[in-house]
């Protein structure tokens, strides 16, 4: 009885990386999106941003890393620098030891800065790799989304960059750098990350589509070059979400403006003819649609924006349009109703349109 259970639980397995019937089932490569994919492997990868690239490279030569603070406008660079710049520094095998990389979505409380970051930051290395080469005698800890840590859990940050400078070098990352309290900005060097020019970003894009093998049209990059704003994160995503949406077909400037949400021109020119020429009721009526069909009223109000600098009517007229622009952008982010709002806004506008 004994050995027919224990011959029960053994069970005949294949053998490794193969199937009963003897075919192979190796893991296939793991889908990566294209953010992670194309993500600069070392400094000299670094698009557009060549006063940053120039001196973090002379630092590095030196292997003296001083404080950091990257600042500028989401999807520049920022956290991509500093990552190969460490990658640069400690090679493959001891990148995971020597950085510590902290985010918004983790808990960087007080207490974080008092135990995690201080634990970490004591540690003291070696100044050489596993492959001979040399590298600095310290590590670097990258706190991203700085601008979000609270007052006091900056307050706390400002002692240990004293006091573990020999050990320790941090990186601060964030969007606006007048949330970062001063005495931490004092203690860093400073670097802005500017919107990344539009030819830059046509050059990536079209290396991308180049290993990926997309067809596309130039009006198709020319459209994600101008919704993406100088944000090449997001014109990648929108690549790739374009991409996947017309598989084995061409990448159109129609794909481009439905993922990206964006109003097509020829709305936004009938809005224009209604503000003109027709009446308040088939403006309530064409602005239901608009906020019906899914538009964002915050993406509505930028395209108008956009269009009413260009519109032929005096300058009165458009600083009048603009301030009530202002009130309706606060209203909006403080959850006021959409289609009241844009109907606010659409309202003035015809109200000065018919004067001219």
């Amino acid at each position: 009885m004994q050995a027919f259970l224990k011959g029960a639980t053994v069970q005949s397995r294949p053998l490794k990386g193969k199937t009963k019937a003897g075919v192979s089932t190796e893991k296939k490569a793991k889908a990566v999106p294209w953010v992670e994919k194309y993500r600069p492997k070392c400094v000299d990868e670094v698009a557009f941003q060549e006063e940053v690239v120039a001196v973090l490279k002379k630092t590095m030569e030196g292997a003296d890393l001083p404080n950091l603070l990257f600042y500028g406008p989401p999807g520049t660079g920022k956290t991509s620098t500093i990552l190969a710049a460490a990658r640069e520094l400690y090679g493959p095998d001891l990148y995971r030891q020597r950085v510590l990389e902290l985010n918004a979505s983790d808990e960087r409380g007080i207490q974080v800065v008092r135990e995690k970051i201080k634990h970490f930051a004591q540690l003291t290395v070696s100044g050489s790799r596993p492959d001979g080469k040399p590298c600095p005698p310290f590590k670097i800890i990258i706190l991203d989304e700085a601008d979000a840590m609270t007052s006091a859990a900056q307050a706390a940050l400002r002692r240990s960059m004293e006091k573990e400078s020999r050990t320790t070098r941090f990186c601060l990352i964030c969007n606006y750098i007048s949330r970062v309290i001063e005495p931490l900005a004092s203690r860093c060097s400073k670097f802005r990350f500017k919107p990344l020019a539009n030819q830059i970003q046509e050059e990536r894009l079209l290396k991308i589509c180049a290993k990926e093998n997309l067809s596309y049209t130039k009006e198709s990059l020319a459209i994600l070059v101008q919704v993406s704003e100088g944000d090449l994160r997001k014109a990648i995503t929108f690549l790739q979400s374009a991409a996947r949406l017309n598989f084995d077909k061409e990448i159109t400037g129609h794909a481009v403006i439905e993922i990206a949400g964006v109003v097509p021109s020829k709305m936004i020119d009938n809005l224009f003819h209604i503000f003109s020429k027709g009446t308040f009721e088939k403006l309530e009526m064409t602005v239901r649609n608009l906020i019906e069909e899914g538009y964002a009223a915050t993406q509505i109000l930028s395209q108008l924006h956009d269009s009413i600098i260009e519109q032929d009517i005096t300058d009165k007229q458009k600083s009048v349009i603009t301030e009530k622009m202002a009130v309706v952008g606060k209203c909006l982010s403080d959850g006021a109703d959409e289609y009241l709002q844009i109907l606010s806004l659409c309202s003035v506008i015809m109200q000065q349109a018919s004067q001219s």
